[in-house]
């Protein structure tokens, strides 16, 4: 098939990769612009188009999609068969979607309805959800309210950042694509509403429909007066960002461990050590300042008090410093028993 991907961060390169891997031939890329980042503000490419220019892809980077007609001439030119879409970052407007005989399609990293929207993975994390996915659908102009071809569910761990998880996903929507391909090509062209009959898609409910909002540096912010669970929760899902302070300086925390009995089965061993000692049972209420550092444990981390069972702090990086974990986080820390985060 002749295929125009739409895609622009790393995210959405094993989708790329996936296409012509199934030797499917890929007209063009459409990205991002280049963006200015780092220190020297130098422009850098998105890694969509990095990946583009090395298999030799002609590459478009428009700035609004929707106020450009020329550019959308000019994809319409290139005679596409139909319009494959990963993480672009730009809603397509009607005479864009209008396009591709054979449709515009989505590989959308959550079970739709839940978690319409730009940040699915981190509001799985953040909220705690069992399981989450890949659906393939088709584009409509309203946001990831298309109806689904193809979906499938992974469980998340309890221990899984989104970084992880997105690494995860990210080949999983490569895979149910290159699955998804062979269906579209076979319904073949014709009005809409008789072509995705013919696929027999699923309408996505109303029941259940969230929305994975825009995250903000607030949400980033830890409250240590919040339960265990809900600040690992939050740590994971906004890796690498949840941030705190510690003696006047930025702390990044890159990882933890709730130490709540009943999850035990899901910690690691130096963790399921500490839930039996600083756990709670039942009925128990912790006594201890949220935020204060309750043990250091060599080779470990830090336990640090919240509003119920305690946290273990596995990995941080200090403001200026570089990232570490266990012994070399608490010697960059200095940290003792009595000490609190957040102040």
């Amino acid at each position: 098939m002749r295929i125009l991907f739409w895609g622009t961060p790393a995210y959405a390169v094993s989708s790329l990769d996936a296409l012509v891997d199934a030797g499917h031939e890929l007209v063009g890329v459409v990205t991002q612009p280049d963006r200015r980042r780092g220190r020297g503000k130098a422009l850098v490419p998105s890694p969509v188009k990095a990946r583009a220019v090395e298999l030799g892809l002609p590459v478009f980077t428009p700035e609004r999609i929707r106020k450009e007609p020329d550019c959308q001439q000019q994809l319409a030119a290139l005679g596409a068969d139909v319009y494959v879409v990963v993480a672009f970052g730009q809603i397509l407007p009607k005479e864009v979607l209008q396009q591709p005989p054979l449709g515009c399609w989505n590989g959308h990293g959550s079970l739709l309805p839940r978690w319409r929207g730009a940040g699915p993975i981190q509001w799985s994390l953040i909220e705690g959800d069992a399981e989450t996915g890949v659906g393939i659908m088709a584009m409509e102009e309203g946001l990831d309210t298309g109806p689904v071809l193809l979906e499938r569910a992974i469980p998340i761990a309890l221990r899984e950042n989104a970084h992880q998880l997105a690494e995860r996903l990210a080949r999983l929507t490569g895979e149910l694509l290159v699955e998804a391909l062979p269906l579209i090509e076979a319904a073949g062209p014709g009005p809409e509403a008789e072509r995705l009959a013919r696929l027999g898609v699923r309408t996505q409910p109303d029941e259940g429909m969230t929305y994975a909002r825009m995250l903000t540096k607030e949400d980033a912010q830890i409250d240590w007066s919040a339960s265990a669970l809900a600040i690992h929760r939050q740590i994971m899902g906004l890796y690498p960002a949840a941030t705190s302070s510690w003696k006047g300086k930025r702390l990044k925390v890159l990882s933890s461990e709730p130490l709540i009995k009943r999850l035990k089965q899901d910690l690691s061993p130096e963790a399921q050590a500490l839930a039996e000692r600083w756990g709670l049972n039942a009925g128990e209420s912790s006594s201890h300042t949220p935020g204060t550092v309750l043990e250091c444990v060599d080779s470990t981390g830090l336990v640090v008090a919240s509003s119920g069972c305690p946290l273990l702090i596995r990995a941080a990086q200090l403001e200026g410093k570089s990232a570490s974990q266990g012994t070399q986080l608490l010697q960059q820390l200095g940290a003792v028993a009595g000490d609190r985060l957040g102040d």
